[in-house]
């Protein structure tokens, strides 16, 4: 049985994997190129937001699995909610309100979800490696805004 503040290799490889999008697609947004994605209708910049969007609420799927899997509160649950529908909002804010929306939500909710490895509702790497993503998630959608 693996060790609880081990890191499991699968976690790290494919949370690093999951910045590529927001690495990339800020670039290509502040470059000033469509990276050719013009072809097909559609910008870099609102791919970023809906990667984003998209990636804010499965952090609230984290919360929600912690919670249901170690018998948690109410308040988690309800507080399990809350980025899906601040990402939603953030979906329908003008540029660049937009993007800086989910840049500080999905900064912010790297901090909150400290509170579940101290609670013993995640093993302590995730807390770590939560900080590091959400660090330079959040940093590339503040920078393509």
């Amino acid at each position: 049985m693996p060790r609880l503040n081990t890191m499991p290799m699968g976690a790290f490889v494919l949370g690093v994997a999951g910045l590529v999008p927001f690495l990339g697609f800020a670039a290509l947004s502040v470059s000033g190129t469509d990276g050719g994605f013009g072809m097909i209708g559609l910008s870099p910049r609102t791919i970023l937001s809906a990667y984003g969007a998209v990636i804010a609420s499965f952090l609230g799927g984290i919360r929600w699995g912690a919670a249901a899997a170690r018998s948690a509160g109410n308040a988690d649950y309800l507080l399990a909610v809350v980025p899906s529908l601040l990402a939603w909002a953030a979906l329908a804010v003008p540029a660049p309100w937009d993007l800086r929306m989910l840049g500080g939500l999905v900064l912010l909710w790297g901090v909150i979800d400290q509170d579940l490895s101290r609670r013993g509702l995640a093993p302590p790497w995730m807390g770590k490696l939560r900080l590091i993503l959400s660090a330079v998630a959040g940093v590339s959608l503040l920078v393509a805004a």
